[in-house]
């Protein structure tokens, strides 16, 4: 990770860690970095979720994108992975996302995607990075060489129209379905495409104000769609984040059903199609152990990669597979899309609930679930400090005593986040008890020596 990009792009609180000269900064060096790749004026894209900050940094990121003589096309309120489908078809040189994904209203972030809707190579990443962070002046256009920004809200229906035909709709029958949108960008496209199947659709969390995106609501809050799907008598719910780049989803006895469930269900049903490239798939390294199981059992071969999407894909196509995911939510379905989407994701999973046509609390019984706990600690913002930290001799000492008491029946992972100024501790074991113990040893382990950094 870089001192600006991290795992996921830039991330940031609105207007302390990052604010409009940042912001206007990015757009500037970008502009100029991919005007030397075409050799001549570039186009790009910019959408946005729906964060009181977004208006603001579109406009600070436009301004430097235009001053550094790029044309700029804004698509307005529309999910992440719109954004990089858009990208492609219309052409474009790049494609930027100012959104924090699933994190609370006060984060925003900014996520280049390039020509081909992948994430930006690490090395562009770099050489904008070097320019933002350079205290010389950076260069402007000026005159005739100045870019123009233009209105491309029109593009959406594209990108749902597109959605909608990885399906088969006429397939998708006798489902009620119950969709939080997390007051994010599905607000702005999940009616248009959810309410075309022809199924009976409700909608929650689909009012954003600027402020209420991800609050308690969407696929880092469940509880609320799990009570609502149980008293309304819906087969399944499904949810998305603020970014609409994560989809999970809820059974008809309000049990979650979470990335790795939802992995391995659509794992089957392609191998079964024959459409499973090379027989396996990837996940990654916070995977249950009970993925790998279901994997070995209907004989699929699974890879793992570190967390974050973009390296799920990496791992993809090096190893030539066209299924990937997280935990979290984040599914790539590459024969589809070169980004994690939520609401493809959500799609494909209710055309296997409809052929199935057994509840979904039954379908997903076959994915055993191993004890899991996930704390977080407290760490420094520098994402060189946080790596130092996770390193340190005491904190690496209680890993190695926690290993020694799971005795070889689990695994403790322990990361910092890319994202937030977080220490992400993993503990799987054979009971809850026994992994909740070793979490908390090792986390607190973490909180005594993070007053180093």
């Amino acid at each position: 990770m870089g001192l600006l990009f991290g795992t996921d792009g830039v991330r940031g609180v609105a207007n302390e860690t990052l604010d409009n000269n940042r912001a206007y900064r990015v757009g500037l060096a970008t502009a100029w970095q991919l005007a030397e790749q075409k050799g001549s004026q570039p186009v790009v894209v910019i959408g946005k979720d729906t964060r009181i900050s977004s208006d603001m940094l579109e406009a600070a990121l436009s301004a430097g994108l235009c001053a550094g003589g790029a044309n700029v096309v804004q698509l307005g309120v529309v999910p992440t992975p719109a954004t990089a489908y858009l990208t492609v078809a219309n052409h474009a040189d790049a494609g930027i996302v100012i959104s924090a994904s699933h994190n609370p209203y006060q984060y925003n972030g900014i996520k280049i995607f390039s020509s081909q809707g992948y994430k930006i190579s690490d090395e562009l990443e770099a050489a904008i990075e070097r320019m933002v962070l350079s205290q010389g002046v950076m260069p402007l256009k000026t005159g005739g060489g100045l870019g123009q920004i233009y209105n491309g809200h029109h593009a959406l229906d594209g990108y749902t129209h597109y959605l909608i035909t990885t399906v088969d709709r006429p397939a998708i029958t006798d489902l009620r379905v119950l969709i939080d949108c997390a007051n994010g960008a599905a607000s702005k496209t999940a009616r248009r495409i959810f309410s075309r199947l022809g199924i009976e659709v409700s909608y929650i969390n689909d009012q954003p104000n600027g402020v209420n995106i991800n609050d308690h609501c969407g696929s880092t809050h469940l509880d609320l769609l799990a009570e609502r799907v149980v008293s309304g008598c819906y087969d399944l719910g499904l949810a998305f984040d603020g970014d609409a780049d994560r989809c999970l989803a809820v059974d008809e006895k309000g049990g979650v059903v979470d990335g790795d469930q939802m992995l391995a269900i659509c794992a089957a049903d392609l191998k079964k199609q024959g459409k499973l490239k090379n027989n396996g798939f990837v996940a990654t390294v916070m995977s249950n152990l009970g993925l790998h199981k279901y994997a070995g059992e209907h004989g699929m071969k699974l890879f793992c990669s570190g967390v974050g999407d973009r390296y799920v894909l990496e791992l993809m196509r090096d190893k030539g597979m066209v299924l990937g995911g997280e935990q979290s939510g984040h599914i790539i379905f590459l024969e589809h899309m070169t980004t994690g989407d939520g609401q493809l994701s959500g799609l494909q999973f209710l055309q296997i609930v409809a052929k199935n046509m057994v509840p979904v609390s039954q379908l997903v019984s076959a994915v055993k679930q191993y004890p899991q706990v996930l704390l977080n600690v407290a760490g420094p913002h520098d994402n060189a400090a946080k790596d130092a930290l996770t390193n340190c001799a005491p904190v690496q000492a209680a890993v190695a005593e926690g290993e020694k008491r799971l005795n070889g029946e689990g695994r403790i992972l322990l990361r910092p986040s890319g994202t937030e100024a977080l220490i992400r501790v993993m503990v799987e074991a054979g009971t809850e008890a026994e992994a909740k113990q070793v979490a908390q040893l090792v986390a607190a382990a973490v909180e005594n020596a993070k007053k180093q950094f």
